[in-house]
Protein backbone atom coordinates (compact mmCIF):
# COMPACT_ATOMS: atom_id res chain seq x y z
CA UNK A 1 0.00 0.00 0.00
CA UNK A 2 1.39 3.39 -1.01
CA UNK A 3 1.84 6.02 1.68
CA UNK A 4 -0.09 9.28 1.31
CA UNK A 5 3.18 11.15 0.91
CA UNK A 6 4.13 8.87 -1.98
CA UNK A 7 0.77 9.45 -3.67
CA UNK A 8 1.16 13.21 -3.27
CA UNK A 9 4.73 13.12 -4.64
CA UNK A 10 3.68 11.07 -7.68
CA UNK A 11 0.70 13.36 -8.28
CA UNK A 12 2.88 16.48 -8.19
CA UNK A 13 5.37 14.84 -10.56
CA UNK A 14 2.53 14.04 -12.97
CA UNK A 15 1.23 17.63 -12.81
CA UNK A 16 4.74 19.04 -13.41
CA UNK A 17 5.13 16.78 -16.42
CA UNK A 18 2.07 18.41 -18.02
CA UNK A 19 2.31 22.02 -16.80
CA UNK A 20 0.32 23.70 -19.56
CA UNK A 21 -2.47 21.13 -19.49
CA UNK A 22 -2.66 21.32 -15.70
CA UNK A 23 -2.77 25.13 -15.77
CA UNK A 24 -5.54 25.26 -18.36
CA UNK A 25 -7.46 22.56 -16.49
CA UNK A 26 -7.76 24.54 -13.27
CA UNK A 27 -8.74 27.88 -14.88
CA UNK A 28 -12.48 27.26 -14.51
CA UNK A 29 -12.17 26.25 -10.89
CA UNK A 30 -9.88 29.20 -10.17
CA UNK A 31 -12.45 31.62 -11.60
CA UNK A 32 -15.24 30.01 -9.59
CA UNK A 33 -13.36 30.17 -6.28
CA UNK A 34 -12.07 33.70 -6.99
CA UNK A 35 -15.62 34.89 -7.70
CA UNK A 36 -16.90 33.27 -4.52
CA UNK A 37 -14.12 34.77 -2.38
CA UNK A 38 -14.55 38.22 -3.93
CA UNK A 39 -18.33 38.22 -3.47
CA UNK A 40 -18.13 37.01 0.12
CA UNK A 41 -15.50 39.57 1.11
CA UNK A 42 -17.45 42.37 -0.58
CA UNK A 43 -20.73 41.33 1.07
CA UNK A 44 -19.05 41.14 4.49
CA UNK A 45 -17.48 44.53 3.89
CA UNK A 46 -20.84 45.93 2.79
CA UNK A 47 -22.45 44.61 5.99
CA UNK A 48 -19.79 46.41 8.02
CA UNK A 49 -20.22 49.51 5.84
CA UNK A 50 -23.98 49.60 6.43
CA UNK A 51 -23.51 49.12 10.17
CA UNK A 52 -20.88 51.86 10.48
CA UNK A 53 -22.18 54.43 8.00
CA UNK A 54 -25.88 53.98 7.25
CA UNK A 55 -27.16 52.37 10.46
CA UNK A 56 -24.90 54.42 12.74
CA UNK A 57 -27.57 55.71 15.11
CA UNK A 58 -25.52 55.36 18.26
CA UNK A 59 -26.07 53.28 21.38
CA UNK A 60 -29.71 52.98 22.54
CA UNK A 61 -30.98 55.42 19.89
CA UNK A 62 -34.05 54.99 17.70
CA UNK A 63 -35.93 57.34 15.38
CA UNK A 64 -39.60 58.09 14.77
CA UNK A 65 -40.90 59.56 11.51
CA UNK A 66 -44.04 59.82 9.43
CA UNK A 67 -42.58 57.66 6.62
CA UNK A 68 -40.78 54.30 6.91
CA UNK A 69 -36.98 54.34 7.32
CA UNK A 70 -36.35 51.07 5.49
CA UNK A 71 -39.07 49.95 3.09
CA UNK A 72 -39.22 47.87 -0.07
CA UNK A 73 -42.95 48.47 -0.60
CA UNK A 74 -43.43 51.71 -2.52
CA UNK A 75 -47.18 51.64 -1.87
CA UNK A 76 -46.46 51.79 1.87
CA UNK A 77 -44.40 54.94 1.32
CA UNK A 78 -47.22 56.56 -0.70
CA UNK A 79 -49.70 55.67 2.03
CA UNK A 80 -47.42 57.10 4.72
CA UNK A 81 -47.15 60.44 2.91
CA UNK A 82 -50.85 60.95 3.69
CA UNK A 83 -50.31 60.61 7.45
CA UNK A 84 -50.29 63.64 9.73
CA UNK A 85 -46.94 65.36 10.06
CA UNK A 86 -44.89 64.93 13.21
CA UNK A 87 -44.66 68.39 14.76
CA UNK A 88 -43.26 70.19 17.79
CA UNK A 89 -46.34 69.25 19.85
CA UNK A 90 -45.58 65.55 19.27
CA UNK A 91 -42.00 66.14 20.44
CA UNK A 92 -43.18 67.83 23.64
CA UNK A 93 -45.72 65.07 24.34
CA UNK A 94 -43.13 62.31 23.94
CA UNK A 95 -40.68 64.14 26.20
CA UNK A 96 -43.34 64.43 28.90
CA UNK A 97 -44.66 60.86 28.56
CA UNK A 98 -41.61 58.62 28.11
CA UNK A 99 -40.05 57.61 31.44
CA UNK A 100 -37.58 55.20 29.80
CA UNK A 101 -36.25 57.95 27.52
CA UNK A 102 -33.08 59.69 28.60
CA UNK A 103 -33.33 62.37 25.91
CA UNK A 104 -35.67 63.15 23.01
CA UNK A 105 -34.58 65.43 20.18
CA UNK A 106 -35.95 66.35 16.79
CA UNK A 107 -34.45 66.96 13.36
CA UNK A 108 -35.46 68.08 9.91
CA UNK A 109 -33.56 68.57 6.68
CA UNK A 110 -33.77 70.47 3.43
CA UNK A 111 -31.34 71.91 0.87
CA UNK A 112 -30.34 75.52 0.32
CA UNK A 113 -27.59 77.75 -1.00
CA UNK A 114 -24.81 78.74 1.36
CA UNK A 115 -22.70 81.82 0.59
CA UNK A 116 -19.64 83.58 1.91
CA UNK A 117 -18.84 86.72 -0.05
CA UNK A 118 -18.38 85.64 -3.67
CA UNK A 119 -18.20 81.96 -2.74
CA UNK A 120 -21.38 80.03 -3.32
CA UNK A 121 -22.31 76.40 -2.56
CA UNK A 122 -25.54 75.06 -4.03
CA UNK A 123 -27.59 72.14 -2.69
CA UNK A 124 -26.07 72.15 0.78
CA UNK A 125 -28.01 69.93 3.20
CA UNK A 126 -29.47 72.11 5.93
CA UNK A 127 -30.34 70.23 9.12
CA UNK A 128 -32.58 71.67 11.81
CA UNK A 129 -31.73 70.27 15.27
CA UNK A 130 -32.90 70.67 18.80
CA UNK A 131 -30.02 71.62 21.09
CA UNK A 132 -29.94 68.20 22.78
CA UNK A 133 -29.07 66.53 19.46
CA UNK A 134 -25.50 67.28 20.47
CA UNK A 135 -25.89 64.43 22.98
CA UNK A 136 -27.74 62.10 20.57
CA UNK A 137 -26.10 62.63 17.16
CA UNK A 138 -23.09 60.40 16.43
CA UNK A 139 -21.21 63.07 14.47
CA UNK A 140 -18.17 64.43 16.29
CA UNK A 141 -17.26 68.07 16.71
CA UNK A 142 -13.87 69.07 15.32
CA UNK A 143 -13.92 72.62 16.66
CA UNK A 144 -16.20 74.96 18.56
CA UNK A 145 -19.45 73.95 20.26
CA UNK A 146 -23.08 72.98 19.76
CA UNK A 147 -25.72 75.67 20.15
CA UNK A 148 -27.34 75.98 23.57
CA UNK A 149 -30.92 75.39 24.71
CA UNK A 150 -31.33 79.15 25.16
CA UNK A 151 -30.13 79.76 21.58
CA UNK A 152 -32.62 77.16 20.37
CA UNK A 153 -35.52 78.78 22.27
CA UNK A 154 -34.74 82.17 20.76
CA UNK A 155 -34.07 80.82 17.26
CA UNK A 156 -30.58 82.29 17.38
CA UNK A 157 -28.83 82.78 14.05
CA UNK A 158 -26.01 80.32 14.80
CA UNK A 159 -24.90 77.24 12.89
CA UNK A 160 -22.46 74.36 12.72
CA UNK A 161 -20.94 73.30 9.39
CA UNK A 162 -19.50 70.12 7.89
CA UNK A 163 -15.88 69.67 6.87
CA UNK A 164 -16.62 70.12 3.13
CA UNK A 165 -18.11 73.57 3.80
CA UNK A 166 -15.07 74.43 5.92
CA UNK A 167 -12.73 73.38 3.10
CA UNK A 168 -14.61 75.48 0.55
CA UNK A 169 -15.11 78.64 2.63
CA UNK A 170 -12.30 78.59 5.22
CA UNK A 171 -9.37 76.60 3.80
CA UNK A 172 -6.76 78.56 5.75
CA UNK A 173 -8.70 80.42 8.46
CA UNK A 174 -10.65 79.58 11.59
CA UNK A 175 -14.38 79.49 10.75
CA UNK A 176 -15.55 79.97 14.36
CA UNK A 177 -17.24 83.35 14.72
CA UNK A 178 -17.43 83.97 10.97
CA UNK A 179 -20.78 84.82 9.36
CA UNK A 180 -22.18 82.90 6.38
CA UNK A 181 -25.47 83.22 4.53
CA UNK A 182 -27.87 80.26 4.52
CA UNK A 183 -30.98 80.71 2.36
CA UNK A 184 -30.26 84.46 2.29
CA UNK A 185 -30.12 84.74 6.11
CA UNK A 186 -26.95 85.38 8.08
CA UNK A 187 -25.72 82.79 10.60
CA UNK A 188 -22.66 82.83 12.84
CA UNK A 189 -20.56 79.67 12.78
CA UNK A 190 -20.14 78.27 16.31
CA UNK A 191 -18.84 74.76 15.51
CA UNK A 192 -17.48 72.42 12.86
CA UNK A 193 -17.58 68.64 12.44
CA UNK A 194 -14.91 66.04 11.71
CA UNK A 195 -14.83 64.58 8.20
CA UNK A 196 -17.29 61.75 7.57
CA UNK A 197 -16.57 60.87 3.93
CA UNK A 198 -18.93 59.43 1.35
CA UNK A 199 -21.70 56.91 1.85
CA UNK A 200 -22.64 54.95 -1.29
CA UNK A 201 -20.97 57.65 -3.36
CA UNK A 202 -22.87 60.50 -1.68
CA UNK A 203 -20.83 63.19 0.08
CA UNK A 204 -21.77 63.46 3.77
CA UNK A 205 -19.77 66.55 4.71
CA UNK A 206 -21.56 69.30 2.74
CA UNK A 207 -24.07 70.28 5.41
CA UNK A 208 -24.94 72.91 7.98
CA UNK A 209 -26.92 72.58 11.20
CA UNK A 210 -29.14 75.36 12.54
CA UNK A 211 -31.53 75.51 15.52
CA UNK A 212 -34.82 73.76 14.82
CA UNK A 213 -36.85 76.97 15.08
CA UNK A 214 -34.68 78.66 12.47
CA UNK A 215 -35.07 75.61 10.25
CA UNK A 216 -38.87 75.69 10.59
CA UNK A 217 -38.84 79.27 9.36
CA UNK A 218 -37.32 77.91 6.13
CA UNK A 219 -39.66 74.90 6.00
CA UNK A 220 -42.69 75.75 8.16
CA UNK A 221 -44.71 72.63 7.33
CA UNK A 222 -41.95 70.05 7.55
CA UNK A 223 -42.61 66.70 9.25
CA UNK A 224 -39.98 66.20 11.94
CA UNK A 225 -37.99 63.10 12.80
CA UNK A 226 -37.82 62.34 16.52
CA UNK A 227 -34.50 60.99 17.80
CA UNK A 228 -34.86 59.13 21.08
CA UNK A 229 -32.00 58.20 23.38
CA UNK A 230 -33.21 55.47 25.72
CA UNK A 231 -31.81 54.96 29.19
CA UNK A 232 -29.08 52.28 29.33
CA UNK A 233 -30.15 48.63 29.09
CA UNK A 234 -31.68 46.37 26.43
CA UNK A 235 -34.99 46.04 28.25
CA UNK A 236 -35.14 49.82 28.70
CA UNK A 237 -34.54 50.30 24.97
CA UNK A 238 -37.56 48.13 24.15
CA UNK A 239 -39.61 49.80 26.88
CA UNK A 240 -38.78 53.24 25.50
CA UNK A 241 -40.04 52.21 22.06
CA UNK A 242 -43.27 50.93 23.61
CA UNK A 243 -43.78 54.11 25.63
CA UNK A 244 -43.14 56.34 22.62
CA UNK A 245 -45.56 54.27 20.52
CA UNK A 246 -48.31 54.52 23.17
CA UNK A 247 -47.72 58.25 23.66
CA UNK A 248 -47.82 59.10 19.94
CA UNK A 249 -50.84 56.88 19.22
CA UNK A 250 -52.72 58.67 22.01
CA UNK A 251 -51.57 62.13 20.91
CA UNK A 252 -52.44 61.45 17.26
CA UNK A 253 -55.75 59.73 18.15
CA UNK A 254 -54.98 56.40 16.48
CA UNK A 255 -57.84 54.01 17.42
CA UNK A 256 -57.07 50.55 18.90
CA UNK A 257 -56.50 47.85 16.27
CA UNK A 258 -55.46 50.35 13.61
CA UNK A 259 -51.87 50.62 12.34
CA UNK A 260 -49.81 53.48 13.75
CA UNK A 261 -49.48 56.52 11.50
CA UNK A 262 -45.74 56.75 12.16
CA UNK A 263 -42.73 54.46 11.93
CA UNK A 264 -39.91 53.55 14.30
CA UNK A 265 -36.42 53.00 12.88
CA UNK A 266 -33.60 51.27 14.72
CA UNK A 267 -30.13 50.19 13.75
CA UNK A 268 -31.47 46.65 13.39
CA UNK A 269 -34.19 47.73 10.92
CA UNK A 270 -31.59 49.17 8.54
CA UNK A 271 -29.37 46.12 8.86
CA UNK A 272 -32.33 43.76 8.40
CA UNK A 273 -33.33 45.48 5.15
CA UNK A 274 -29.76 45.36 3.89
CA UNK A 275 -29.42 41.68 4.79
CA UNK A 276 -32.55 40.83 2.82
CA UNK A 277 -31.21 42.74 -0.21
CA UNK A 278 -27.64 41.50 0.01
CA UNK A 279 -28.82 37.94 0.67
CA UNK A 280 -30.55 37.82 -2.72
CA UNK A 281 -27.48 39.17 -4.54
CA UNK A 282 -25.23 36.84 -2.59
CA UNK A 283 -27.31 33.81 -3.54
CA UNK A 284 -27.17 34.74 -7.24
CA UNK A 285 -23.39 35.27 -7.20
CA UNK A 286 -22.81 32.06 -5.26
CA UNK A 287 -24.89 30.18 -7.83
CA UNK A 288 -22.88 31.71 -10.69
CA UNK A 289 -19.54 30.96 -9.03
CA UNK A 290 -20.71 27.43 -8.20
CA UNK A 291 -21.60 26.82 -11.83
CA UNK A 292 -18.13 27.98 -12.83
CA UNK A 293 -16.58 25.71 -10.20
CA UNK A 294 -18.67 22.72 -11.32
CA UNK A 295 -17.68 23.34 -14.95
CA UNK A 296 -14.06 23.38 -13.77
CA UNK A 297 -14.67 20.08 -12.01
CA UNK A 298 -16.12 18.54 -15.18
CA UNK A 299 -13.08 19.69 -17.15
CA UNK A 300 -10.81 18.12 -14.56
CA UNK A 301 -12.76 14.85 -14.77
CA UNK A 302 -12.43 14.80 -18.56
CA UNK A 303 -8.70 15.48 -18.36
CA UNK A 304 -8.30 12.75 -15.76
CA UNK A 305 -10.12 10.30 -18.06
CA UNK A 306 -7.73 11.24 -20.87
CA UNK A 307 -4.86 10.75 -18.43
CA UNK A 308 -6.13 7.26 -17.59
CA UNK A 309 -6.15 6.37 -21.29
CA UNK A 310 -2.66 7.79 -21.81
CA UNK A 311 -1.24 5.98 -18.80
CA UNK A 312 -2.86 2.60 -19.28
CA UNK A 313 0.50 0.86 -19.64
CA UNK A 314 1.84 2.65 -16.57
CA UNK A 315 -1.14 1.40 -14.60
CA UNK A 316 -0.46 -2.15 -15.83
CA UNK A 317 3.19 -1.93 -14.75
CA UNK A 318 2.22 -0.66 -11.30
CA UNK A 319 -0.32 -3.44 -10.88
CA UNK A 320 2.25 -6.02 -12.01
CA UNK A 321 4.68 -4.69 -9.38
CA UNK A 322 2.13 -5.19 -6.61
CA UNK A 323 0.04 -2.02 -6.55
CA UNK A 324 -3.54 -2.72 -5.48
CA UNK A 325 -6.70 -1.32 -6.98
CA UNK A 326 -6.89 0.98 -3.95
CA UNK A 327 -3.38 2.29 -4.60
CA UNK A 328 -4.27 3.18 -8.21
CA UNK A 329 -7.58 4.77 -7.18
CA UNK A 330 -5.90 6.83 -4.44
CA UNK A 331 -3.21 8.06 -6.82
CA UNK A 332 -5.71 9.36 -9.39
CA UNK A 333 -7.97 10.79 -6.67
CA UNK A 334 -4.96 12.55 -5.19
CA UNK A 335 -4.06 14.01 -8.60
CA UNK A 336 -7.61 15.28 -9.03
CA UNK A 337 -7.66 16.84 -5.55
CA UNK A 338 -4.20 18.36 -6.05
CA UNK A 339 -5.31 20.07 -9.27
CA UNK A 340 -8.41 21.40 -7.53
CA UNK A 341 -6.37 22.61 -4.56
CA UNK A 342 -4.01 24.45 -6.91
CA UNK A 343 -7.03 26.07 -8.55
CA UNK A 344 -8.55 26.78 -5.13
CA UNK A 345 -5.41 28.41 -3.75
CA UNK A 346 -5.02 30.52 -6.89
CA UNK A 347 -8.69 31.52 -6.68
CA UNK A 348 -8.38 32.45 -3.00
CA UNK A 349 -5.29 34.58 -3.68
CA UNK A 350 -7.02 36.30 -6.62
CA UNK A 351 -10.20 36.92 -4.63
CA UNK A 352 -8.36 38.31 -1.64
CA UNK A 353 -6.23 40.42 -3.99
CA UNK A 354 -9.34 42.06 -5.43
CA UNK A 355 -10.74 42.66 -1.94
CA UNK A 356 -7.48 44.17 -0.68
CA UNK A 357 -7.22 46.43 -3.73
CA UNK A 358 -10.78 47.61 -3.11
CA UNK A 359 -9.98 48.23 0.55
CA UNK A 360 -6.72 50.04 -0.26
CA UNK A 361 -7.87 52.19 -3.17
CA UNK A 362 -11.34 53.11 -1.87
CA UNK A 363 -13.05 53.89 1.42
CA UNK A 364 -15.06 50.67 1.15
CA UNK A 365 -14.18 48.34 4.07
CA UNK A 366 -13.86 45.07 2.16
CA UNK A 367 -13.66 42.48 4.91
CA UNK A 368 -11.02 39.78 4.38
CA UNK A 369 -11.48 36.85 6.77
CA UNK A 370 -9.61 33.57 7.15
CA UNK A 371 -12.68 31.36 7.24
CA UNK A 372 -13.61 32.51 3.73
CA UNK A 373 -10.27 31.22 2.43
CA UNK A 374 -10.81 27.92 4.26
CA UNK A 375 -14.27 27.65 2.69
CA UNK A 376 -12.78 28.16 -0.78
CA UNK A 377 -10.17 25.44 -0.21
CA UNK A 378 -12.76 23.03 1.22
CA UNK A 379 -15.04 23.63 -1.75
CA UNK A 380 -12.23 23.01 -4.26
CA UNK A 381 -11.19 19.83 -2.39
CA UNK A 382 -14.73 18.47 -2.44
CA UNK A 383 -14.99 19.19 -6.17
CA UNK A 384 -11.71 17.34 -6.71
CA UNK A 385 -12.95 14.35 -4.75
CA UNK A 386 -16.35 14.24 -6.43
CA UNK A 387 -15.16 14.62 -10.01
CA UNK A 388 -12.11 12.46 -9.44
CA UNK A 389 -14.02 9.40 -8.27
CA UNK A 390 -15.09 8.14 -11.70
CA UNK A 391 -11.63 8.46 -13.36
CA UNK A 392 -10.03 6.85 -10.30
CA UNK A 393 -12.47 3.94 -10.32
CA UNK A 394 -11.96 3.49 -14.06
CA UNK A 395 -8.17 3.45 -13.62
CA UNK A 396 -8.30 0.98 -10.74
CA UNK A 397 -10.68 -1.29 -12.65
CA UNK A 398 -8.31 -1.88 -15.59
CA UNK A 399 -7.19 -5.51 -16.08
CA UNK A 400 -3.40 -5.60 -15.48
CA UNK A 401 -2.79 -8.00 -18.35
CA UNK A 402 -4.79 -5.91 -20.83
CA UNK A 403 -3.12 -2.74 -19.52
CA UNK A 404 0.38 -4.19 -20.10
CA UNK A 405 -0.48 -4.99 -23.70
CA UNK A 406 -1.53 -1.38 -24.38
CA UNK A 407 0.59 0.70 -26.74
Amino acid sequence: MLLLSDSVAQSLASLRAHKLRSALTVVGLTMGVATLITVMTIVQGANLYVEQKIANLGTNVFQVARTPFAATDFNLVLKALKYKKIEAEDLAHVRASCEACQDVGATGNTTARVKLGDLDLADVTINGHTSNMGNIDTRELANGRYFTENEEKHDAAVCLIGSAVVEQFFPATDPIGRVIRIANLEYTVVGTFTKIGSVLGQDQDTFAIVPLGAFLRMRPHFSLTLNVLAKPGTSTFDKAQDEVTVALRAKRHVPPGKDSDFFIGTKESYISLWNSISGAFFAVFVMVSSISAVVGGIVIMNVMLVSVTERTKEIGVRRALGATKGDIARQFLTESVMQCLVGGVTGVVAGFGVALLLKTLTAFPASVQTWVAVLGLVMSSLIGLFFGIYPAMRASGLDPVVALRAD
